[in-house]
C-alpha cells in the first residue's frame, strides 16, 4: 500500500499543478477587453472593416427598398414613413460605423466591476498545495487508503473548477463575436421590420457582459474558500 499511496500522491500532485497553471493562464487573459480575443482570432479585428462596410450597404439598401414602397401605396403595400426612415437610417449609419468606439465605452463600463472583482485582495491561492493539506485532514479524520480518497476528491474538484473556467472562456469569445459582429446588428435596427433582431442582440451583448462579470465573482468565491482552506484546514 506505500508504493500504491506514492503512486496516487505523485498523481494527485501533478493534478494541482496543472489545474494551477490553467487557473492562472485563464483567470490572467480573460475580462471585458478584447485584446486577449484579437491575439488568438486575428482576423477578426481584419475583418471587422468588411462587416462596417456591408452594415452600410444593407441600410443603404433598405433605405431605398422602403422608400421605393412608398410608391406602391396606392395599391395597398405597406411601407414605413419617409421622414422617419431617412432619420433612424441616417443615425444607425453613424452608430454601424462608430460601433468599435461604442461598444469600447460599453466594455470600459462593463470592464469596471469585472476589475473590481478580480483585482479584490483575497487569501493567496496555490493548488500544489491543496494535495498535502487535504492528506493531512484525511489523515485526522479517516483511516485506510488516504492518498486514494484525496486523489478522488482532488479529481473532482479540478474537473468542476475547470469545466467553470472553460464556461468563463466561453461567455469571452461569444462575448468577442457580439462585439466585432457590432456594425451589422447596428444595421438591423435601421428598419422597423428588423429591429427586433437589434433588440435581441442588445440583450445578449448586455447578458453576456454580466455572465462573464458573474463567472469572475463565482470563480473568486471559490478561489478565497480553497484559499482559506488551504491556509487553516482543521478549522473546518
Amino acid at each position: 500500500m506505500g508504493i500504491l499511496d506514492g503512486i496516487v500522491s505523485w498523481i494527485a500532485e501533478q493534478v494541482m499543478n496543472i489545474l494551477d497553471m490553467i487557473s492562472n493562464s485563464v483567470l490572467g487573459a480573460l475580462g471585458c477587453n478584447m485584446d486577449t480575443f484579437v491575439r488568438y482570432f486575428p482576423a477578426a479585428e481584419t475583418m471587422y472593416h468588411i462587416f462596417v462596410a456591408l452594415a452600410i450597404g444593407l441600410i443603404l439598401l433598405n433605405l431605398v427598398w422602403q422608400l421605393f414602397k412608398n410608391f406602391g401605396l396606392a395599391m395597398g403595400t405597406e411601407a414605413e414613413d419617409p421622414i422617419k426612415l431617412i432619420i433612424r437610417s441616417m443615425l444607425f449609419i453613424l452608430l454601424a460605423y462608430y460601433a468599435d468606439e461604442i461598444l469600447d465605452i460599453i466594455l470600459k463600463i462593463g470592464g469596471t466591476p469585472y476589475n473590481w472583482i478580480m483585482t479584490e485582495e483575497l487569501p493567496p491561492l496555490n493548488f500544489a498545495n491543496f494535495n498535502s493539506v487535504l492528506l493531512t485532514v484525511l489523515g485526522v479524520v479517516a483511516s485506510g487508503s488516504v492518498g486514494l480518497i484525496a486523489l478522488i476528491l482532488i479529481l473532482i474538484l479540478a474537473w468542476n473548477y475547470i469545466k467553470l473556467l472553460f464556461e468563463a472562456a466561453e461567455r469571452y469569445v461569444l462575448l468577442g463575436v457580439l462585439v466585432y459582429t457590432a456594425p451589422v446588428a447596428f444595421a438591423m435596427g435601421a428598419s422597423q421590420t428588423t429591429s427586433n433582431i437589434f433588440s435581441s442582440w442588445c440583450k445578449m451583448l448586455g447578458g453576456q457582459v454580466f455572465l462573464l462579470i458573474m463567472n469572475a465573482w463565482c470563480l473568486r468565491i471559490f478561489t478565497s474558500m480553497v484559499g482559506t482552506f488551504l491556509s487553516n484546514p482543521l478549522s473546518l
